[in-house]
């Protein structure tokens, strides 16, 4: 059964994705907050907690680090790959979305809750997908959603270009996204 990793930040934009991937028949996995507002929807979805045996640390901040995470992004589907999943208790993950809003520098917020809304996880879930992207399908821009959906309802998978062009995507959000966050770094001062 095919899986599909979801953190994101505007959840209800997700919700008709992630209902037609579960109608045809692949395992959704979410981030607590993600997972709550799928399940809301009446969705079946494990959260990254019940996945690895380790539930979110530090307020939040520590929410999809985790081997078995990142083992079933980065895996490659060889034989060995099999062995190691299995040591780490992990399953392949076929499909990654993550949406991050670009973070920007507000005048007015409070230092603290701007480094609290640089997102860190998300950034490597996406880099790890990117990376990968000759297995794993790796989705940062909403638009892309109905392109990717009828890849997997005509063929089970997005074809190797797809999954080529958003991992480039991907890669470049990122890098937009880290530029906003040194942004955000800088305008803080001392």
């Amino acid at each position: 059964m095919p899986t599909a990793l979801f953190s994101v930040y505007d959840k209800e934009r997700h919700l008709p994705f992630a209902a037609e991937l579960s109608q045809l028949g692949w395992r959704l996995m979410a981030s607590e907050g993600t997972a709550r507002a799928l399940r809301a929807a009446g969705l079946q979805v494990d959260s990254v907690a019940a996945f690895t045996g380790s539930p979110e640390i530090l307020d939040g901040r520590v929410k999809t680090f985790h081997p078995a995470v990142y083992a079933g992004i980065l895996a490659q589907a060889r034989p060995q790959d099999f062995s190691d999943l299995a040591r780490v208790n992990a399953a392949l993950i076929d499909l990654v979305v993550v949406d991050l809003p670009l973070v920007q520098p507000q005048p007015g917020h409070e230092p603290a809750a701007l480094i609290e809304s640089i997102n860190v996880g998300g950034v490597e879930l996406l880099r790890a997908a990117a990376k990968n992207f000759r297995r794993v399908t790796v989705v940062v821009d909403p638009t892309d959603l109905p392109q990717v959906l009828a890849e997997i309802r005509s063929a089970g998978q997005c074809g190797t270009a797809t999954r080529k062009r958003l991992a480039v995507k991907a890669f470049r959000h990122v890098a937009a996204y880290d530029a906003g966050a040194a942004d955000v770094l800088e305008s803080l001062g001392e």
